[in-house]
């Protein structure tokens, strides 16, 4: 799933891509894309496109008075050409979703793979029209997110703090990837609870959140669209590379799996070198 380094870097590739030129026509291709109807996306066609917005993990494309905003949830990406094929695609054939096509001929494609649909796409006036942008938590790159508000967002939290990280209405941006490298460069239990941080250990994680969030941007940066998902890998020390050894100490990186999802962890970086049990519950194997 594209997180918020990736989304940033396809945001500052679309401002750079998308400058002084005009939307000619927008295709929708999946029949599960699109969640708005007024405006409809008509209303984009000959205006202006740009710039972009990033919100957590939505991109809000300005277009004229408008904004086209997508989510690319976990399968979801973005392809750009410079040069459109001049055949119309066919709805319902392949990974593409939704084709932007620009006066000039270039566009963007926004695919999806596999067969669990969650791509979404909606036109609106105002990117706070979009309720999954409506209840975001604060950027943990803004200028305003200091250690103090921090802290005051995981005082009270009983949950544990790998969900607290991911949970885009009390942080907007981070998923499981980068709340797995920030936790293991904090050197935290993912189910370690959110209120048992001490001072200390709050500036830390802290200083984890901010050094693993900013030097994933700066590595995205400039970074072609198409190459994102590589670099994204490339840069993991823990998130996918289970059975793999720990960059920082040598253990084996272990992975704990719930339903629909997985987490990764060092057992000596993180647990005092004690695997965790691979099932929904925070105690270590015995």
């Amino acid at each position: 799933m594209p997180e918020l380094p990736e989304v940033e870097a396809l945001r500052g590739f679309l401002d750079a891509h998308l400058a002084g030129r005009v939307v000619e026509r927008v295709l929708p291709l999946a029949v599960s894309v699109l969640k708005t109807y007024d405006p409809p996306l008509t209303a984009l066609e000959g205006r202006p496109a740009g710039p972009t917005a990033r919100h957590g993990k939505f991109l809000a494309l300005r277009i004229g008075d408008l904004h086209l905003v997508t989510h690319l949830a976990r399968a979801g990406w973005l392809r750009w050409q410079d040069t459109l094929p001049a055949q119309p695609p066919r709805p319902g054939k392949g990974p593409l979703a939704l084709r932007v096509a620009l006066d000039d001929g270039a566009g963007f494609d926004l695919t999806e793979a596999g067969t669990q649909k969650r791509l979404a796409v909606y036109v609106v006036r105002d990117p706070q029209e979009v309720p999954g942008i409506a209840r975001l938590g604060p950027d943990p790159l803004a200028a305003d997110f200091d250690r103090d508000a921090f802290a005051a967002l995981l005082a009270g939290e009983r949950r544990q703090i790998k969900g607290v990280l991911r949970d885009q209405g009390v942080i907007a941006g981070i998923g499981n990837a980068y709340s797995d490298e920030i936790l293991h460069q904090a050197r935290v239990s993912p189910f370690k609870l959110a209120a048992s941080f001490d001072e200390d250990q709050v500036t830390h994680l802290y200083d984890a959140v901010q050094d693993t969030l900013r030097t994933a941007v700066e590595r995205a940066h400039g970074v072609a669209a198409g190459r994102l998902k590589a670099e994204k890998k490339s840069g993991m020390r823990v998130h996918g590379r289970t059975g793999e050894p720990c960059p920082v100490c040598g253990d084996t990186v272990r992975s704990v799996s719930f339903a629909d999802s997985s987490l990764q962890y060092c057992p000596t970086c993180q647990t005092g070198g004690k695997p965790l049990a691979d099932r929904r519950l925070s105690r270590l194997l015995k």
